[in-house]
């Protein structure tokens, strides 16, 4: 397993036990990890500083994350659809649940969380505690159930243990759940790319169709995909093909407002060479199809985003634009992250 959070250590520092009623108490020694925030990455999100991650808590939110009892029939963890290599996302169109059961929607890449302030396509959560429960009791995902799930991991003496050092002694909680898989996710963090080290004057530096692409994308892409995140979070539709599926109706399921039919949230572009295929259901299976779609004209709407309304539904760029801007998206790649350089 490709991952970098360190080898998990059971470490019990005092066992006593009162006089009265014999009951043992326990002090853990759980120490919180530090985040390394980036140089110009945005604030945290402030769910972060209410579930700070802890040794015991990452560690047991990666167990979980790779744990495929989380699904009724015990056949796929979070991690089936969210791969390290594939920036914690997955190569579907749409995410595949047990059973093969297909969902509404493609598989978001799992990076930089603690730096989101909304979460999923339509942005349905706004704290990433409130994520993991999703999944568990989705139908086409892995349709078990929460109390299913705390069941079999009761059964288990080192999930026991570990819940107990993670979270002081409470034993197996949903809470527990949540939170320890929502650390984990928060101590993904992505900025050690090509062009972080650019950035940073760490003696990369960009080949000229790089360096052209990295101008044409602050012409013509960074009014959405801005600041270090390359998303600005908001929710635009910008014209991709429709979802077939009737029950799609973009960020407009949440609100339920018509202005907000097809709109999605911007995608972050990091790790974006590995995240393939584009879209809110895999409409795109290449960059260059993505960007040949953009050039060509896009699906007219009433909520079209205005940067595309006002340049006749599209985005033009020449086949040369095309080929140094795709360069510089690859330079967003992120080889530690993604488990690429061992």
């Amino acid at each position: 397993m490709k991952l970098f959070i360190k080898t998990l250590v059971l470490v019990l520092v005092l066992t006593a036990c009162t006089q009265d009623d014999n009951t043992t108490l326990m002090a853990y020694n759980n120490p919180e990890i530090t985040l390394e925030i980036p140089t110009d990455f945005p604030e945290l999100n402030d769910a972060v500083y209410n579930n700070t991650p802890t040794e015991y808590g990452v560690a047991l939110g990666e167990k979980l994350f790779f744990d495929t009892r989380l699904s009724a029939d015990n056949s796929i963890s979070c991690s089936s659809c969210h791969i390290q290599e594939s920036a914690f996302a997955d190569h579907n169109p749409k995410a595949i649940g047990i059973e093969g059961r297909i969902g509404l929607r493609n598989a978001p890449p799992v990076q930089n969380m603690a730096f989101m302030q909304v979460y999923n396509w339509d942005g349905n959560k706004l704290q990433l505690e409130d994520q993991p429960l999703v999944p568990i009791i989705t139908h086409e995902e892995m349709d078990s159930s929460i109390l299913e799930v705390m069941e079999k991991l009761e059964e288990d003496e080192a999930y026991i243990e570990l819940f107990n050092l993670a979270f002081e002694g409470e034993g197996i909680t949903a809470d527990g759940i949540y939170n320890s898989i929502a650390q984990f996710e928060y101590t993904l963090i992505s900025a050690n790319s090509k062009y972080d080290k650019v950035k940073r004057n760490e003696g990369a530096t960009f080949t000229a169709s790089e360096a052209q692409g990295y101008a044409i994308f602050q012409d013509k892409c960074s009014s959405c995909h801005s600041t270090e995140l390359f998303t600005d979070q908001s929710y635009r539709n910008i014209g991709f093909p429709i979802n077939p599926n009737t029950e799609e109706t973009g960020r407009a399921r949440i609100t339920g407002l018509a202005e907000d039919y097809m709109r999605f949230r911007v995608p972050s572009l990091r790790n974006i060479e590995h995240t393939t295929p584009y879209g809110s259901f895999g409409q795109f299976t290449t960059l260059e199809a993505l960007l040949d779609y953009l050039d060509s004209g896009v699906l007219e709407a009433d909520n079209l985003d205005p940067i595309l309304k006002d340049n006749n539904n599209r985005i033009p760029l020449t086949a040369q634009e095309k080929t140094d801007l795709i360069a510089f998206m690859k330079t967003l790649s992120d080889v530690e992250f993604l488990g690429l350089n061992d």
